[in-house]
This record gives structure tokens, sequence and C-alpha cells, in this order.
């Protein structure tokens, strides 16, 4: 299939910057702490499926505008709608959310949450999906879906959460909705680091990612992610073969070459 750029994407229910391989997302409604709505999971989903075939993004950072990261989905313009929608209705709309984490986990390219303030429902999800998260004093992050009558099951996170931070761990946020702090956040492995500048910490990791070899970090995500549903000999033959695919690129070459000379890799993505 064809590849894409996508550094002059027009986004239409958040905002898109992107330089030198990184890209920024940044859920822009603020005076609500940035809340999904059908139309942004439906665009986010729909991005990070194109990512997948883009040339120029090696690395993507997600945030939040105004000192919050986001307060899941919109209680005027979503949670209201799903109380008077059919069996058939709901169930495409749960669908669409679970194929924005599966989106995400999809493409290539690392997904870096820089996390401040209300990370809760989707909020909360988007941040776990991500493969890297660094957060603020102020964060706290919240599965709170039986605080609303629903089950902690949404979006993958019965399968990805306590992966991250232990099945004892997972089922107290998910049976009891409450919120997890920065400092237990990150002794509980779910936060990489905590700074009073998450976005500088984030964007200091996409960088870095960026300035490494860029097909073979995708290798390594989607190793990551398939690696949950193998055993440990699949999973072993598995890695066999992407290496041995890695081997070929000319990243492998130039870090031989360096280091022969003496020399720091510069690495192409090839």
């Amino acid at each position: 299939m064809q590849k894409t750029t996508l550094a002059d994407y027009q986004a239409a229910h958040f905002l898109w910057e992107a330089a030198d391989g990184v890209a920024l997302i940044t859920l822009n409604r603020p005076d609500r702490k940035n809340p999904l709505t059908f139309d942004s999971y439906a665009e986010l989903r729909d991005l990070f499926r194109s990512l997948s075939y883009a040339e120029d993004i090696h690395a993507v950072v997600i945030k939040g505008a105004g000192g919050n990261f986001c307060s899941g989905g919109d209680v005027h313009e979503i949670i209201g709608p799903l109380t008077n929608m059919s069996m058939s209705e709901l169930l495409a709309f749960t669908r669409m959310t679970g194929d924005l984490v599966k989106a995400m986990r999809a493409c290539p390219q690392p997904i870096i949450a820089a996390v401040e303030g209300i990370c809760a429902g989707a909020g909360a999800i988007i941040a776990m999906a991500s493969d890297l998260r660094y957060a603020a004093p102020s964060a706290k992050v919240a599965f709170l879906f039986n605080r609303v009558g629903l089950a902690g099951c949404d979006m993958g996170a019965c399968s990805i959460l306590p992966r991250l931070i232990g099945q004892g761990r997972a089922s107290e946020l998910l049976y009891f909705g409450r919120s997890m702090g920065a400092d237990e956040g990150e002794r509980w492995g779910f936060f990489n680091g905590i700074s009073e500048d998450p976005q500088s910490d984030a964007t200091a990791a996409a960088e870095r990612i960026v300035s490494g070899p860029t097909f073979a970090n995708g290798i390594t995500k989607t190793q990551l992610h398939q690696q949950w549903n193998m055993s440990v000999d699949q999973a072993i033959e598995c890695e066999a073969q992407a290496q041995a695919i890695c081997m070929q690129t000319e990243d492998f070459n130039r870090a031989y070459q360096a280091f022969v000379n003496k020399q720091s890799p510069i690495f192409e993505g090839n």
C-alpha cells in the first residue's frame, strides 16, 4: 500500500502539530477538561489508523489543553444520547471506541502521553493505551466506569491495565472507580516519570525514539503488543523472524560501521 505523509494533516476536533518526525496531538476543549465527542473519537481512530502508513511521523505525543488531560466522554454530547440509543446503536458506539485503542496499539509509532490534572474514563484509557506515560504532580487517573453504572471492562481496560500495574491493583481501580494520583501511578508502574512539565518529558522521549532506528522501534512495538497472545515458544520464533528482518536494514549496517569507526550511529529509519 502506498505510504503517505501526515505532517500537514488538518485536524477538525483537536490540535495537530508535527515537526522532525514527532507529532503532537492536543485535546483542546479546556473549558470542559477536554472531553471527547462522537466526532473526536472517530477522528482520533482514523488518524491513528492512517499513521500505520505515514512515512514522516515516527513518534506521537498526546496531551490535553488547560492543565487537564481528558475528562472522558462528554456528558451532554455522548452520555446523554447513549441513554436513548438502541442496542445495535450502543454496540456500534462501543466497538468504535474500542477501535480507537486498536488503532493506537496497531500503529508502529510509539505514543507518549503527557498527563496533567484530570485523566478520567476514556481519557484514562487513552493514557493506558499509550506506550509511555509522563505525569504532572496534579495528575489524577480514574477508570470511573462503575461510578456511572457501567462495567470496568471498557476499551480494553481489563486486558491492558493488569499488564501495566498488576491484576490486584487494576481490580481495585476498576471496581472502585477511584482516582490514582501521580505518585501512586509511578510507584505502580503506570507512569514512567513525574515532573512539573510532563510535555517536555514526553517530547524528549519522543525525540529520543525518533533519533533511533525507527523501523526497528516499530517492530518492537508490534512485538510488545502481539506477544500478549503467544506462548513463550511462539514469541521466541516470532522474535527470531522479526530480528532477521531488522538485520537486513541499512540502520543495522550503519550501526556496525559506526562501531568499527568508533562513531555514534546516525539512523535513518530504513
